[in-house]
């Protein structure tokens, strides 16, 4: 084992703890998650997932898979998605491949690690969609929480287009937090 790779891991994926999710901050949200969080918010709802879902799951590689998924920014930070629409088309899985790499070098289990990521993007298995919805429930989540405790309306356009998740299961969390969010709205 090399203890220094191992080492130089474990300090990327700390890096998480102080890598904030661009996105909150550009819309003024104070005190706005970090990476680390958010993905143990994907993680969470995750494992909520697997319960909820009657299709087998095999929990390590959900679990590990949501844990990987965001390991990346690390490196390149959060790109939040309204700046994606500046970026050539597959640059942003480019780059985050290339981290991602740079990341498991001389890694024993890199390869298991990059398979993983790899398999999330390509988003064709039933593990990687789940893991998709839950990061996006769990981004929704975030965004209804954030309005309901500063009153921010910068999430507005969070909300504007509704997103159609995989699982029917994840679409009812993610209506239910869209009708949730529309009885604030009244009241307010």
């Amino acid at each position: 084992m090399d203890v220094t790779a191992v080492i130089t891991l474990l300090t990327h994926g700390s890096q998480l703890k102080r890598t904030a999710r661009t996105g909150w901050v550009q819309r003024g949200v104070p005190n706005a998650e970090d990476v680390a969080a958010h993905s143990f918010g994907v993680v969470f709802t995750a494992m909520v997932l697997m319960q909820l879902i009657d299709e087998p799951f095999a929990a390590e590689r959900v679990l590990a898979m949501a844990a990987l998924h965001d390991l990346p920014e690390g490196l390149t930070t959060d790109i939040p998605s309204p700046a994606w629409r500046f970026l050539p088309d597959g640059v942003k899985t480019a780059v985050e491949r290339r981290a991602m790499n740079e990341i498991l070098d001389d890694v024993p289990f890199a390869a298991d690690w990059m398979d993983l990521w790899e398999e999330l993007h390509a988003g064709e298995t039933a593990v990687a969609r789940l893991v998709h919805d839950a990061d996006k429930l769990d981004m929704f989540l975030q965004a209804l929480i954030y309005e309901q405790q500063t009153g921010n309306r910068h999430l507005a356009e969070f909300w504007r287009k509704p997103f159609r998740f995989h699982f029917p299961q994840a679409q009812a969390i993610y209506d239910e937090l869209r009708a949730r969010r529309g009885s604030e709205e009244v009241k307010g």
